[in-house]
């Protein structure tokens, strides 16, 4: 309307020189503007302003709204009829520019909104994600995300403004208050609730603190929560099935535990029974010899027994997540020589041989776990080696780590086991089973950041090689 008197006053010292009809001509510029600009409203103002300025400053007599002639009478009418159908054909295709816009963002919104839901995310991180996109997008002070557990309302999730608990009271089910629900109409800091349902049952309820001042944004948000919905249904049925994965995997270690166990534990205890009868009921028909053999034998297979016990110790710190390593520099040939020195009694017939130089630099390991990686890896090269077999026990420095390998001349293990042979309770193409050494082993090498991997040795045998780190070569041995 303004526009209108500053164009209408600004003619004025040009008004000699422009007919009635120029004038009506330039004074629909500021109708345009303004209903453009304001909207129907503005529009009919301008046109109201438009008559007002036409009357007075250009239809004679000038600076009266007497319009004198018929003819002015004509042109003043039509003035009005155009100008009203001028604002309101702009300020419908206003109307419709600003709708499109709207559209436009809507689906923007829509679109951002469920690329926040695509992915197999946890279920906590999906929570999140939901009410932070609402809060965000949507401009909402307040945004919480409840589920029901025993039968109460609990909130998982929440951003911007929290619900105080006299919210939650009334959120409750059993409290009998209103609520209002759904986006339908317009809200002002009003507590809303929004029921996330999918396949028929509901899977959360979203309570925001006002609602969006756009029709169109309320629509997203409604198709927005279906989709969340359906997101949140489907973590949940994906957590329920890898729980569910991991109780079989669980019942299917403890089967392949027992059996590992039972097949491991009887040969030893049989061992340990017969010889411990013979020496009970015959000992003094026995030979020195003969004793000899049984008492060794007893001390072997208890040595078995305690390897196997000390296994399934490590099995479960490592299954509790509880074992801890503790690098400290420590000598390459004293870990060879206590490895060696440990299974001496269970080796039998087999030779070790241990090729380890004196000028190898120490290695930064835990010496517990590095020292049970080499007994493991020399009782599995004892069970697989021929009679009269020769184990090798080789080191080696490679730049800033060293190279430890066992070595036997068994059968080796085929290709396709080679991966297979470090998986708890493996079983091998000879028939024999890598039990929970091997496993053990990789472990603990892996715990030191380092690598395990099986080679074929000479002979068609089996080498398992792993690497360990360089200590600090300015620190002192332990």
């Amino acid at each position: 309307m303004a526009s209108v008197l500053v164009l209408g006053f600004a003619m004025l010292p040009l008004r000699s020189h422009i007919s009635v009809s120029t004038a009506a001509l330039i004074l629909v510029v500021p109708v345009v503007v303004g209903s453009a600009i304001g909207g129907i409203r503005a529009g009919v103002a301008s046109v109201i302003a438009g008559f007002l300025v036409y009357d007075y400053g250009y239809i004679p007599p000038y600076k009266t709204l007497d319009v004198g002639t018929p003819q002015n009478w004509t042109a003043l009418a039509v003035y009005v009829i155009v100008m009203l159908a001028v604002a309101s054909v702009v300020a419908s295709l206003d109307s419709s520019r600003i709708e499109a816009r709207r559209g436009g963002e809507a689906a923007h919104h829509l679109s951002e909104l469920s690329e926040h839901l695509v992915g197999d995310r946890p279920v906590d991180d999906l929570l999140e994600t939901i009410v932070s996109a609402v809060h965000v997008v949507f401009e909402i002070p307040g945004v919480s995300l409840l589920v029901l557990d025993e039968g109460l309302l609990k909130v998982v999730a929440s951003a911007g403004d929290p619900l105080s608990e006299e919210e939650l009271a009334r959120l409750a089910p059993q409290s009998g208050l209103p609520i209002s629900v759904g986006t339908d109409t317009e809200s002002s800091g009003e507590l809303r609730t929004i029921a996330l349902s999918a396949s028929g049952h509901a899977v959360g309820i979203l309570a925001l603190r006002g609602l969006p001042t756009s029709k169109n944004d309320r629509a997203v948000l409604t198709t927005f929560a279906n989709d969340a919905a359906l997101a949140l249904e489907r973590a949940q049925l994906r957590e329920q099935a890898l729980r569910s994965k991991l109780l079989e995997e669980v019942d299917r270690f403890r089967q392949s535990l027992m059996g590992a166990v039972s097949h491991d534990l009887r040969t030893p205890l049989a061992t340990i029974k017969v010889a411990s009868s013979t020496l009970a009921n015959r000992s003094t028909s026995l030979s020195r010899e003969e004793l000899a053999e049984l008492y060794s034998l007893i001390e072997v297979e208890s040595d078995r027994l305690t390897r196997l016990v000390s296994n399934l110790l490590d099995i479960t710190r490592i299954e509790a997540g509880v074992f801890t390593v503790h690098p400290t520099p420590t000598s390459v040939q004293e870990l060879v020589r206590e490895a060696v020195n440990a299974m001496e009694p269970t080796l039998s017939t087999h030779r070790v041989d241990s090729i380890v130089p004196k000028s190898l630099p120490a290695v930064n390991v835990d010496p517990l776990l590095i020292g049970q990686v080499l007994i493991n890896l020399l009782d599995n090269a004892n069970r697989h080696s021929p009679v009269d077999g020769v184990i090798t026990v080789e080191a080696r420095r490679e730049r800033d780590q060293v190279i430890l390998s066992v070595s036997d001349q068994g059968p080796g293990i085929a290709p396709n086991k080679r991966q297979q042979v470090f998986e708890r309770f493996a079983r091998l193409d000879t028939g024999g089973r890598a039990g929970l050494g091997l496993t053990i082993a990789k472990t603990f090498v892996e715990a030191h950041g380092q690598e395990i991997w099986y080679e074929d040795a000479p002979n068609q045998g089996a080498r398992f090689v792993f690497s360990l780190p360089l200590a600090d070569e300015r620190v002192t041995l332990r």
